[in-house]
């Protein structure tokens, strides 16, 4: 396939490089293992001679995971590239990956070498690898700031010495999209023999997938990149950046094509996510929880009546979920009736007029507008104010090194008048209180998103927590304020609660009003 653009994926050797990160066996492992049901091409699995850790986790994947291949990175002395041969030896497809620095600061101030022994090192370290096993890449470090015939002069004795991959890095980040894709294109011109270019771009300037695809446009027909753009620094291209741009594009980028199971992207990013524990920004491209989402009235309407207005990507080919209308003090009025006939509320005339109007008042004073809080809205606007069913009378919790937290609650039920018991066990002082709110209310279901923030600054500030709760696939939010977070939290439960106790008592109403 010679417009198939490979999809090397760095995560588990240089995103796992960004501060605080560190992956056990068992976690890359199974970060390898989804990275070759999304179908990239290659995984470089770590820097085997960095720790006797990295050496039994790229040594695990090439043992396990099928279907790509499998590299490991090694600098090019002699003990490096046999540790990397070692570790990645029981692959389907091996690949050692052989790398050195080519730009003069680095060779001055880190090497300490001169322009002679960094291309007698790169001889012998590709050589060696070579000697191993019939796929080599080789790197030369820091290229986007290398003098650029030294670095063909390095690159040449790669290739005559074995490489059949020559990844070009802006390793700093350091390239601008026309700069890189020339110097992509003076490589390809240069350097002689059977080989493919690739390439390996920071993102120090926010430019690492512009500069990789600069790339791809002069010639490259592979990208090194990472899933969540993880990586030092700034990070790496992101992965499901490059390969929707090519695809999306395909005007532009003529016949390229990966072939990344894209609809695997949104699963994969979330477990990175979840593994690293680096979260994933609300509006990264993509794989961002508002990357299908719409809140401006303008943008809703033409969303619902067709897709395409304002998405140039259907949601489901990355495993997204589609068309998400977020209401809030952007939206409009046939956004607003929309999501109000999906409730089950059928509102005209001036009831819908005047619905409106409060739900605009409302969203000025919140972010985000739920379910419950237009249900509220319409149930005002016909005279059936929504009444809070449950309220905390009093709540005790216990934790502490050594014993399992627990708490017991008593809510007073307000339509009747009764109190009601409950008692519950959880992961911490948090998690008890909301299982004992469970277990009195009658009500569990699954957090979503949990945020505690303070509403003023100081040791006595409020803590001011944001419940997502879902439910029978209901789903709502809840707030609560207290000085104790512990109780702030228990308050916000109650508050979801309280929205789901109202939503099912009125499943779906008919609402007719005007003429």
């Amino acid at each position: 396939m010679p417009d198939h653009v490979r999809i090397f994926d760095t995560t588990l050797r240089d995103g796992e490089q960004s501060p605080g990160i560190s992956l056990d066996v068992a976690e890359k492992l199974e970060i390898a293992e989804q990275l070759a049901r999304l179908g990239v091409d290659v995984i470089e699995a770590g820097f085997p001679i960095a720790s006797q850790g990295d050496f039994e986790s790229v040594e695990a994947i090439a043992k396990t995971v099928r279907g790509s291949t499998i590299a490991g990175l090694s600098r090019t002395g002699f003990k490096d590239v046999d540790r990397a041969w070692e570790a990645v030896r029981h692959a389907e497809r091996p690949r050692i990956h052989v790398f050195i620095a080519t730009s003069a600061v680095h060779m001055k101030k880190k090497l300490r070498m001169t322009e002679e022994q960094v291309k007698a090192e790169a001889a012998a370290g590709v050589a060696r690898a070579r000697s191993y096993c019939d796929d080599v890449e080789f790197s030369p470090e820091d290229g986007s700031r290398s003098d650029v015939d030294f670095m063909c002069e390095v690159c040449q004795l790669a290739v005559d010495n074995g490489a059949t991959t020559l990844n070009i890095p802006d390793t700093v980040g350091y390239g601008v999209p026309e700069e890189f894709g020339k110097l992509i294109a003076y490589v390809l011109d240069t350097v002689k023999g059977d080989f493919v270019v690739s390439t390996h771009c920071h993102n120090d300037l926010g430019l690492a997938v512009a500069n990789s695809l600069a790339g791809v446009q002069a010639g490259a027909r592979q990208v090194e990149c990472a899933i969540n753009g993880l990586g030092e620094r700034a990070g790496n291209a992101a992965l499901e950046e490059v390969v929707m741009a090519l695809r999306t594009r395909g005007d532009y980028f003529g016949d390229v094509v990966s072939t990344v199971r894209t609809e695997e992207l949104a699963r994969t990013s979330r477990l990175v996510s979840r593994l690293t524990g680096y979260p994933v920004q609300y509006n990264k491209a993509i794989i961002g929880r508002n990357a299908f989402a719409h809140e401006a009235g303008i943008h809703q309407h033409g969303v619902l009546e067709d897709r395409t207005t304002y998405e140039i990507i259907d949601a489901a080919t990355v495993g997204q979920e589609a068309a998400q209308i977020v209401l809030g003090k952007h939206s409009g009025r046939h956004a607003f009736a929309d999501s109000l006939e999906k409730m089950g509320l059928h509102v005209q005339g001036d009831a819908l007029n005047q619905a409106f109007t409060r739900f605009k008042e409302l969203a000025d004073r919140k972010v985000q507008i739920t379910d419950a809080d237009l249900e509220a809205i319409v149930a005002e606007e016909i005279g059936a104010g929504a009444v809070h069913r449950f309220s905390i009378a009093s709540l005790e919790v216990r934790g502490g090194t050594g014993i399992t937290p627990s708490a017991t609650v008593v809510l007073a039920d307000g339509t009747n008048g009764t109190k009601v018991n409950g008692a519950g066990e959880g992961n911490g002082m948090i998690d008890a209180a909301i299982a004992a709110i469970g277990a009195a209310s009658g009500v569990s279901g699954t957090v979503l998103d949990f945020k505690v923030s303070s509403v003023t600054g100081g040791g006595d500030a409020l803590g001011d927590v944001v419940i997502q709760l879902q439910v029978d696939g209901l789903t709502v939010s809840g707030r609560g304020v207290a000085t104790d977070v512990v109780e702030a939290s228990a308050r916000a439960y109650l508050s979801a609660v309280n929205k789901i106790v109202r939503l099912r008592e009125r499943p779906r109403r008919e609402v007719e009003v005007g003429p």
